[in-house]
């Protein structure tokens, strides 16, 4: 019921004229999609909702419309009367196996058996740092693991060559990983920064590192950060980045946004089973935007014999959270916590990655 509220609302919001009531909309419903419950709980005796925040009088209209009848009238004859009902096609065509928080958490609390679980999460292997676009330092990365009970962490700063990203140079790259020993001397036996590197996928399928820096790295996730509204097939360049020597997680696989891109085009199955023979992990990428892959092409994943990476691709500590959103893609898609490589031991983990 979230996810249909808030897909209204930014349906709404795509044919305002007014800049501010678009943004009105889309507000309130990026306040519905991180609901921890379903809408259904906020609604009083009197038949009025609870308060929720940026959630204002049109926006309330069509969370009651939808509640009494399934559908919003006020939004169908808007979609109807305005220029832009391509847009809104579009904008539903990219909204496909996303979760809202609410599910997350429902997910999270299904019980289940041999699925994995946050309980046997022992680290993340996708988080940015100060050192490109991040906006926590190493230090906080250190803090922030250790609060949340993870054994390691991969500092996966994006390479030099995607600039728009401040990807880092080999200099600062060497740089970071003296700090990284520095931190991992002082944490020695409690907890260990992995040094990682995520990797730009380009357009043919190579890499944008040499193969003796890609030997420098502990952890080596590949992902594509363009061509991603293309809908030419790109199935040729997946496998090629999965063939490089090095690659050890393809890294969010379509690249795809949450009601704004679709990602790359492929044949996903054909992608998986290549993985699979090259001990490359598949990442589900937990960041609400993306969730990528989602718990249907996690299970394709799963079929095809790979393992799963769960990631929160953090870019700030309060962005670990959003591990949760991976790991319930991989409770919904029934991944066995064997088959999660972020549930290993850090030695078994690290001896994988070298062999």
């Amino acid at each position: 019921m979230n996810g249909i509220i808030a897909a209204l609302l930014e349906d709404l919001a795509t044919v305002q004229t007014s800049e501010q009531r678009r943004w009105g909309y889309n507000r309130a419903a990026a306040a519905i999609l991180k609901l921890e419950e379903p809408v259904q709980a906020y609604l009083q005796k009197d038949g009025t909702l609870r308060k929720i925040q940026h959630v204002g009088p049109s926006s309330g209209r069509v969370i009651y419309e939808v509640l009494a009848t399934g559908a919003s009238p006020t939004v169908e004859q808007a979609v109807e009367a305005s220029s832009r009902h391509s847009a809104v096609e579009k904008s539903r065509a990219l909204r496909a196996h996303f979760l809202t928080r609410s599910q997350v958490v429902a997910a999270l609390r299904e019980p289940s058996s041999g699925d994995v679980s946050l309980a046997q999460y022992r680290g993340d292997l996708q988080m940015h740092s100060v050192w490109s676009d991040g906006q926590q330092t190493l230090e906080a990365i250190v803090s922030s693991g250790l609060e949340r009970g993870y054994q390691y962490c991969a500092v996966t700063d994006h390479s030099y060559g995607l600039p728009i990203a401040r990807g880092v140079s080999m200099a600062a790259l060497a740089e970071q990983h003296v700090e990284i020993d520095r931190l991992n001397e002082q944490h020695r036996g409690r907890f260990r920064l992995i040094k990682g590197i995520e990797a730009n996928i380009l357009a043919d399928g190579t890499v944008d590192m040499k193969q003796d820096e890609l030997r420098r790295l502990e952890i080596v996730v590949a992902a594509p950060h363009a061509a991603l509204r293309l809908t030419a097939d790109q199935t040729d360049r997946m496998l090629r980045s999965i063939r490089t020597p090095g690659v050890h997680i393809l890294g969010h696989p379509r690249g795809r946004k949450y009601a704004s891109r679709p990602g790359v085009s492929a044949d996903w199955p054909r992608v998986f089973a290549e993985a699979a023979r090259h001990h490359v992990a598949i990442e589900i990428d937990g960041d609400p935007s993306r969730q990528d892959v989602d718990y249907d092409l996690a299970g394709t994943a799963l079929d095809a014999g790979c393992l799963l990476a769960l990631d929160s691709d953090a870019h700030s500590a309060p962005e670990l959270a959003y591990v949760e959103t991976a790991v319930a893609h991989a409770r919904l898609a029934g991944v066995p916590t064997e088959r999660v490589i972020n549930c290993w031991p850090l030695e078994r983990l690290l001896d994988w990655a070298r062999r």
